[in-house]
């Protein structure tokens, strides 16, 4: 079915349109919520409610840009939305944090299913902070704005999370070294 087709099903609520979208979309959406949550329930609660938003708001989709960058914005704010209403986000600007903390050379090689692993370990307001930067691209002061925070702690809070982040992948590293080489040798 046409995507134009089923948008306009969907706004007059039919069931199975509602269900074709879903199916079209929801791996999508899952693996943008999956980097915001800490684990997978989490991630399909934030893809439950994105998606209860969704089909409310979906008259209001103007036609104008991709409809499926309308339903990753929705899905990211979900997220948001999630984090803001379990603690306030706070953390003071600290300068040995603006250290440069380069990871390419640790991610050259490293699975993205580890990655995302790390990512989910992040402190939540780590986490959030360098999703929307790194992967997402928004910038600091646009994330300022949307978690209700200072861009110098959005910076702040990025350059803590690559640190964050350095370590872990260092430690899974090294651990995976020792397992295939247990003596050192």
């Amino acid at each position: 079915m046409q995507l134009e087709n089923l948008i306009k099903k969907c706004i007059n609520n039919d069931r199975k349109a509602q269900s074709a979208l879903f199916e079209r979309y929801k791996d999508t959406l899952y693996f943008l919520a999956l980097k915001y949550s800490r684990n997978k329930a989490e991630a399909e609660d934030t893809l439950h409610d994105a998606f209860l938003v969704i089909f409310q708001k979906i008259g209001t989709y103007k036609n104008t840009g991709s409809f499926e960058g309308w339903m990753k914005r929705i899905t990211i704010f979900k997220a948001i939305d999630k984090y803001k209403s379990k603690q306030p986000i706070a953390m003071e600007l600290n300068d040995d944090l603006m250290e440069d903390t380069s990871l390419e050379y640790e991610l050259a090689d490293y699975p993205l299913e580890n990655l995302m692993q790390c990512i989910q370990a992040l402190p939540d307001r780590y986490r959030l902070v360098f999703n929307l930067y790194q992967l997402d691209e928004y910038s600091h002061k646009e994330i300022a704005a949307m978690l209700g925070i200072s861009e110098g702690t959005s910076k702040s809070n990025y350059h803590r999370a690559k640190q964050l982040l350095k370590k872990k992948i260092m430690e899974t590293q090294n651990q995976t070294n020792l397992k295939m080489n247990p003596y050192g040798i």
